[in-house]
């Protein structure tokens, strides 16, 4: 069997409202956790109890999905702003050359 190599370069990670989306799954999984609380004894009868603990982990790793996507939304725009004003300085720089 021949190794699969690629015929053209990977495309780029497309970047949208990461943040927003994240958010509204967490609030997503924290909504079916709330809604399916008070059923919590025909989960139990029914040997589905996991369903309930699911959409809680849902949540909670939807809280730390939120706060690593911030932190990396936050890091984009600081090198962004960090890359618009090495080019600011050399524009400068060579203007007065």
């Amino acid at each position: 069997m021949a190794k699969w190599t690629p015929k053209h370069e990977a495309p780029e990670p497309l970047e949208g409202p990461v943040v927003a989306t994240i958010t509204g799954g967490t609030i997503v999984w924290f909504v079916l956790f709330l809604v399916q609380l008070p059923f919590y004894g025909w989960f139990d009868e029914h040997g589905h109890t996991w369903w309930v603990w699911t959409c809680l982990a849902g949540g909670g790793l939807g809280l730390i999905g939120v706060w690593y996507v911030r932190r990396r939304d936050a890091a984009i725009k600081r090198a962004r702003a960090e890359e618009a004003g090495a080019e600011a300085g050399r524009a400068s720089t060579s203007h007065t050359d």
